[in-house]
């Protein structure tokens, strides 16, 4: 609903709480932001418009990109326009859309980058039609650096506040909860797992010899072959258990997983279990994610019940997790309230359950989260309901909201991502009666600050004229400030007036 300006009198804005859904687009963090209201930055990539422009492509598949919330790839994409069509009508507004999504992912290096677009845009393209967008991004590019301790962005920060002067120190804003980081996915083999160049964990599973190197050959030619004729060479070399045969057990776990001859599954399984090569058994594992079988789901099934080895049980999670039959999210759910399981392989398992969205998902984590004993783990179950959404979910958060048996800061968590969930106005509105402590009064204000209702400001009109509490009115009035809306200005004008 409103940016963010706190510090001394300083327009300094930074966004929190996007509800983002993670999914297996790997290696994406993007920072907790909250969406500008539409009159202050730009949050889509308009339609394209040249159709004959050089970059018209490029910038299509950069929007698409952006679109679907795959940030770095937008960021990547906007990128090359200016620097492969300096002349591009696109090429102007590139920046501040490659800034925008750098910002999105919400790295240190990635919120320098973004300034640094900026500042080409400024530089290159006074004129852009998005040089409005782009200060305000800016703002809150440079008020999150100093945040995190930039020293170029925080002397920014306090010149800005001299030439503001002094004035009183608004309410400090509350913090909010940090969203969980994804796992991350396990790399696929490459060719060089099974290369005489291979690194592993002795000498001597190495390929060393050139006659290992043409055994790798004659593996390969195998891909050539009818299937049936070449299991059972495949299998024969995936029984050995001799140390210089690690690399073509490695490359026969490969081209196994090719294959669609009945007992693919019991090979991977068999190498996962008695395959003395660490190499061989991760890769075994990862190739039965790529098995699209219930025979595969049963498999990693049986790595994770009966495997003692915390990296095979990391790599079946998410396994488990890139096949959409309910039997693998069955036994991710298993997995999940198994006691004796560690609290950081637990988490992944939680995390996955929360990325497919199903009334069974759904059900089993709320049911979840009074199981558990682990702070951080009942705050990412918190966190995964609030992204599956629904009426039922929000109601669940709400109702670890208002209860007084559970800690404040978990009361606060999910009241934060019951109002970035979805969960209707009206409930929370109604909730500002209910809760008694302050704190949560506070975080409700927060939360209605954060919407774009016409109703949320309302609210905030209301506690800032009657609320008993001078501390509470004060906060929404801090937050009436941030708004440009007419309603607000008059509010604060009525307030003013008052006799």
């Amino acid at each position: 609903m409103y940016g963010m300006q706190f510090g001394l009198a300083l327009a300094t804005v930074v966004g929190w709480g996007d509800s983002f859904m993670l999914r297996p687009s790997f290696g994406f963090q993007p920072i907790a932001v909250a969406e500008a209201p539409a009159d202050s930055m730009r949050l889509s990539a308009p339609a394209p418009w040249l159709r004959a422009d050089p970059a018209d492509s490029l910038y299509r598949a950069a929007r698409e990109a952006l679109n679907r919330r795959d940030y770095r790839a937008a960021a990547s994409l906007f990128a090359q326009i200016p620097a492969r069509f300096p002349k591009s009508g696109y090429a102007a507004d590139a920046l501040y859309w490659q800034a925008f999504a750098l910002y999105r992912l919400g790295g240190d290096r990635e919120l320098r980058l973004a300034r640094d677009a900026l500042r080409r845009q400024r530089d290159r393209f006074p004129k852009a039609a998005t040089n409005g967008d782009a200060a305000a991004l800016e703002r809150r590019i440079q008020g999150e650096l100093a945040r995190r301790g930039d020293p170029e962005a925080a002397a920014q920060v306090s010149e800005e506040a001299r030439r503001v002067g002094e004035g009183p120190v608004p309410p400090t804003p509350p913090t909010p909860p940090t969203p969980p980081t994804p796992p991350t996915p396990p790399t696929p083999p490459t060719s060089s797992s099974w290369s005489s160049s291979s690194s592993s964990s002795s000498s001597t599973s190495r390929c060393k010899e050139a006659d290992d190197d043409m055994k790798v050959a004659a593996l390969n030619a195998l891909q050539q072959m009818d299937e049936a004729k070449a299991r059972p060479i495949l299998r024969r070399v995936l029984a050995r258990r001799d140390p210089g045969s690690a690399c073509l057990r490695r490359k026969a776990v490969f081209l196994v997983a090719q294959q669609k001859e009945p007992g693919t599954e019991d090979l991977l399984l068999e190498s996962v279990r008695t395959d003395p090569d660490p190499e061989v058994r991760r890769q075994a594992v990862f190739w039965l994610s790529q098995v699209g079988t219930d025979r595969a789901v049963s498999a990693l099934d049986s790595i994770l019940r009966f495997s003692k080895d915390p990296e095979i049980q990391d790599k079946a999670v998410f396994a488990l997790s890139q096949h959409d039959s309910p039997k693998a999210q069955q036994a991710l759910r298993a997995y999940a309230e198994r006691a004796e399981v560690p609290d950081a392989l637990k988490e992944k398992a939680i995390f996955w359950i929360g990325q497919k969205q199903s009334p069974e998902n759904a059900g089993f984590l709320r049911s979840l989260y009074g199981r558990l004993k682990s702070e951080e783990l009942k705050k990412k179950v918190v966190f995964s309901l609030s992204q599956m959404g629904g009426e039922e979910n929000g109601r669940w958060l709400l109702g670890i909201a208002r209860d007084t048996a559970q800690g404040i800061e978990m009361r606060k968590q999910a009241l934060f991502w019951a109002g970035q969930g979805g969960v209707s106005l009206a409930e929370l509105t109604k909730l500002y009666g209910t809760v008694g402590d302050q704190r949560m009064r506070e975080q409700l204000i927060f939360v209605y600050s954060q919407r774009d209702e016409p109703e949320a400001l309302d609210k905030l009109i209301e506690i800032a004229k009657g609320d008993p509490n001078p501390d509470l009115r004060k906060r929404a009035l801090f937050w009436l400030g941030q708004s440009e809306e007419s309603r607000a200005v008059q509010a604060l004008q009525d307030i003013i007036e008052q006799p």
